[in-house]
């Protein structure tokens, strides 16, 4: 069975639910999750909103980064879903999860897994603030 169990950007609100129960795995003693949220302030400015576009190519890099971090960690499952289009604040931006044997094991893929994908994967931030202006932040 691939350990990939979930690699994809959506325009809907996600759900932790659903990826807790794609990394379910009777081999894995620890999951470790990470869950990205719209907050309502950035470097001291009050956000309104926000929307996230992506790449053509961002669900093949989200798979390769998925793949890189199955080459390095002992997973028994991984998955990784990231929201695009208008976010409100509060929203589900990403959530990623890492199960392994161990927790150590887990909570070091899932960090190295949040790490690249943020890093790597082609999508892009367009902040709104309350004050009118706007701002755009590179590969999130």
């Amino acid at each position: 069975m691939d350990v990939i169990r979930l690699a994809e950007l959506r325009d809907s609100p996600l759900s932790v639910d659903e990826v807790l129960a794609a990394v379910a795995d009777p081999g894995a003693g620890g999951t470790a999750l990470f869950v990205g949220t719209v907050r309502d302030e950035d470097h001291r400015r009050a956000v309104a909103g926000l929307s996230y576009s992506a790449h053509p190519s961002a669900v093949d890099v989200l798979r390769t980064v998925l793949e890189k971090v199955a080459a390095e960690f002992p997973l028994r499952a991984i998955a990784a879903v990231h929201r695009v289009g208008d976010l409100e604040i509060g929203d589900l931006a990403v959530v990623v999860a890492a199960a392994c044997p161990h927790r150590a094991e887990a909570f070091a893929a899932c960090r190295t897994l949040i790490d690249d994908l943020k890093s790597q994967v082609p999508i892009w931030k367009h902040q709104l603030f309350t004050d009118g202006g706007d701002e755009w932040v590179g590969a999130e």
